[in-house]
């Protein structure tokens, strides 16, 4: 008996919340306002960036804030070295600014391979710009081995892209 009592019960209760009927509101929340600029609508500098900021930076550098690596290797060449030292005048013209060199690897190769190898190739990069001038204190290095690939699949040209240091402003 305390089943069949049970299951009246529980039948009653599905019985009243379907009974519950919600009105749709009788308006709807506005629709959220695309942005296709990071400037302010009153910014009367033409679409540059806040000084300091990642964008300004990268601006800055002309978009070289990323180094690319050849596979299995840490050293800086010719090209990276250029990026490196353009990075370093923008550095030295704004002093209030610290970086994070993020070290990158492609997917081949153990995690802890890989953790290793974007460490090697982000404290190059530090070491070049701190041979060109830049304190040490204003660079931290990170590794992120393979996990945060910028490009997938699993071929050359995906792989190149993931070999990488890239300067990130940190303030």
């Amino acid at each position: 008996m305390n089943r069949n009592v049970l299951l009246a019960g529980l039948m009653a209760g599905t019985a009243l919340l379907g009974a519950c009927k919600k009105d749709p509101p009788a308006s709807l929340p506005p629709e959220p306002e695309a942005t296709t600029s990071t400037a302010n609508p009153g910014d009367m500098t033409g679409g540059v960036a806040q000084p300091g900021s990642q964008e300004h930076f990268v601006q800055g550098v002309n978009g070289q804030n990323v180094i690319y690596f050849d596979t299995n290797r840490y050293n800086v060449d010719s090209a990276d070295a250029a990026a490196l030292q353009t990075q370093a005048m923008y550095l030295g013209q704004y002093p209030q600014v610290t970086i994070t060199i993020e070290g990158h690897a492609d997917e081949r190769g153990t995690r802890e391979y890989n953790l290793a190898l974007g460490e090697r190739r982000a404290n190059a990069a530090k070491n070049y710009l701190v041979g060109l001038g830049v304190l040490a204190a204003r660079i931290s290095v990170v590794s992120y081995g393979k996990e945060r690939p910028v490009a997938l699949g699993s071929d050359e040209q995906a792989w190149a892209q993931n070999r990488r240091a890239v300067s990130v402003v940190v303030n």
